[in-house]
């Protein structure tokens, strides 16, 4: 039937959309990480995801959704950005598996980011570290314009590389710390503050 790659918003149920709602509600499976789960209240069959399990639990959805069942994975955010779509598609290669594939869009934790910011990100650079290293950050963090990124893991370790790496620790950064929750914090410090301070995982880090 239908594989539906569900953006689920940054984390409260306030940014799930209707049309990710409508998707969940029509599938057989869904697929996803607890936090995500658990903004859907539809009685299906549930599939949890961990740090472990998730390559296979993924050709499990994929493998499923080709035999006939509709099935939802969702992700956090947007599904193509830092999101479930990239691996999808890579496991569809590899199973060389054909699946009516229908993306539902979500918002991200970088468009919310921005909004809290006031900052327009049509003129910002964007760059996801998600499984990659720091080093990209310094091909893009000069050219004039904000850089917002996805950490890797936190950003007082992305301050680090970069002062390390020469740039300036007076520079001016934003914070933005497990966006749409109640304990939402959006910090507007120096770059050397970064390094020595605490963040949940749950951050995006702008420089500008």
């Amino acid at each position: 039937m239908v594989l539906y790659l569900v953006g689920a918003g940054p984390g409260s149920p306030d940014f799930v959309t209707p049309a990710a709602k409508k998707a969940v509600k029509k599938s057989d499976l869904v697929v996803g990480s607890e936090r995500v789960l658990k903004l859907f209240d539809e009685k299906k069959e549930k599939i949890t995801l961990n740090g472990e399990n998730v390559k296979e639990r993924l050709e499990e959805a994929v493998k499923r959704a080709s035999k006939g069942e509709t099935v939802s994975i969702i992700s956090t955010g947007d599904p193509g950005f830092s999101g479930v779509l990239n691996p999808v598609n890579e496991i569809m290669k590899k199973l060389d598996i054909e699946v009516d594939v229908q993306v539902i869009p979500g918002i991200s934790s970088i468009q919310l980011c921005a909004a809290r910011l006031l900052l327009p990100w049509n003129n910002a650079d964007i760059l996801t570290l998600h499984g990659r290293k720091d080093d990209g950050i310094l091909k893009v963090i000069d050219n004039g314009r904000p850089t917002i990124i996805l950490p890797s893991k936190n950003p007082s370790e992305t301050a680090s590389f970069l002062i390390k790496n020469g740039v300036d620790p007076q520079r001016k950064v934003a914070i933005c710390e497990r966006l749409s929750y109640p304990d939402e914090r959006v910090m507007r410090i120096k770059l050397k503050d970064v390094k020595n301070s605490k963040f949940s995982y749950m951050c995006v880090m702008v420089i500008y």
